[in-house]
């Protein structure tokens, strides 16, 4: 352990390469190479069935601080709550080493096939006049997009259509195209689209307005009720990577905050550089599983 690491340490990333967890992920492991005496580090995508084929390749593998995980809200909170053939524990069966990076989540529309629609009223409108004729793109049943969707539905008692694709680029791309009216996504996955005017955002769904889209309202401030959500992407260890290990990844993650230029490069693709330590993940993590779950009881979302 004096000599770790002697060899590549993987980062598995339960994503669609070009996600925003792939990107941050590919922004700092540069950085964390460095801070590790330029230790090999190489990203492994996994991504499918919102995000449990990597999330379970990481659970199954060695606590030996050579593989970790990229996690995010949908793949390591909200799964907790909707299935119930999960084969994992997501409180049990990783140890939470620091969240890396937060970012508002939002509600964007196509321009192409809702150009009037500039808020939350307008959209609301469209839905009175349009049941069930609207689509929202949203990835696997029970990803987070899915997961917004189904609370903007119970929230506002409304009619529309929930059309899955297989991840953040292929959802944007159909925004783009018209195929699908709108959608609730991280500012990360769709800002190149929102930079280029062919989605716009309507709302953001946390408590408090977002400094990375200035001018854009809440959800709540529009009239739709008790809708707070935060996307993150973090950093997760299988259960019993030694403690040494994980407080030389702390001490190097560390070691960047204040490195120049990569806060930046986080906001420009619409996120918060935060590197925190592990209890704050924990409770970021623990805070989510209980929020989706109550969620889920409420609207009876499941997944097999």
């Amino acid at each position: 352990m004096a000599r770790w690491p002697d060899r590549p340490i993987k980062v598995i990333a339960p994503d669609q390469a070009g996600s925003g967890n792939d990107v941050y992920i590919r922004m700092i492991a540069p950085l964390l190479s460095q801070a590790l005496n330029n230790a090999a580090i190489v990203i492994d995508n996994k991504p499918g069935a919102g995000g449990r084929i990597g999330v379970e390749a990481a659970v199954r593998s060695p606590a030996d601080g050579y593989t970790f995980l990229v996690g995010n809200a949908g793949s390591n909170a909200i799964n907790a709550a909707i299935y119930k053939d999960l084969r994992y524990d997501l409180e049990r069966d990783l140890d939470p080493i620091s969240l890396l990076v937060t970012g508002p989540n939002v509600l964007v529309v196509s321009a192409k096939a809702l150009p009037q629609v500039s808020d939350v009223a307008g959209l609301l409108d469209t839905l009175r006049k349009r049941p069930g004729e609207i689509n929202f793109a949203i990835t696997a049943p029970g990803g987070s997009a899915h997961m917004m969707t189904e609370l903007f539905k119970l929230r506002t008692g409304l009619d529309l259509v929930a059309v899955p694709y297989k991840g953040a680029p292929d959802m944007a791309r159909a925004l783009v195209a018209g195929e699908a009216h709108a959608n609730f996504n991280n500012l990360s996955n769709i800002v190149g689209q929102v930079r280029t005017g062919e989605v716009r955002v309507i709302a953001v769904t946390a408590e408090a307005r977002s400094p990375l889209v200035p001018g854009v309202r809440t959800l709540m401030e529009q009239g739709v009720a008790d809708f707070d959500t935060l996307a993150w992407t973090a950093l997760f260890a299988p259960r019993g990577t030694p403690q040494p290990i994980v407080e030389k990844v702390l001490a190097a993650l560390a070691s960047l905050r204040g490195h120049p230029g990569l806060a930046e490069r986080v906001r420009a693709q619409g996120g918060q550089l935060l590197l925190s330590d592990s209890q704050v993940l924990r409770q970021r993590v623990n805070a989510d599983i209980a929020r989706w779950r109550d969620l889920a009881s409420k609207a009876q979302i499941t997944a097999n």
